[in-house]
């Protein structure tokens, strides 16, 4: 969470306290292989279930470091497999035009998507 005071134009100042979705991002290297494991903070540990369909989302696959948006883009445009999970990852990847938001998997309601570069 970041809280900040944004001045207003009568001179006074107004708390604002703007909520922060924080992404995880670990890179996993096998061989010249890279795969980016990106996901929302909120959802890490938790599991997903529709149908037959089963999403967990691990911290030993996706947990190693905080990332912002433009780092996550980085990552993903140079790596050969990305997966992404929740709304923040995915969401960046849509606006950056990694992923076409009609190919957006949803797990109870989760946003998953992945990218496999050939």
């Amino acid at each position: 969470m970041r809280v900040g005071c944004e001045p207003q134009v009568n001179g006074f100042y107004s708390i604002g306290i703007k909520l922060t979705v924080l992404m995880y991002l670990k890179k996993h290297t096998h061989g010249r292989i890279v795969l980016v494991a990106v996901c929302d903070e909120g959802i890490v540990g938790r599991r997903f279930t529709e149908g037959k369909l089963t999403l967990h989302v691990d911290a030993k696959f996706y947990v190693d470091e905080v990332v912002d948006e433009r780092r996550m883009v980085e990552e993903i445009r140079n790596a050969d497999i990305s997966n992404l999970v929740g709304e923040r990852a995915v969401g960046c990847a849509i606006e950056a035009g990694e992923v076409v938001a009609s190919n957006v998997l949803y797990i109870d309601g989760v946003p998953h998507a992945q990218i496999l570069r050939l």
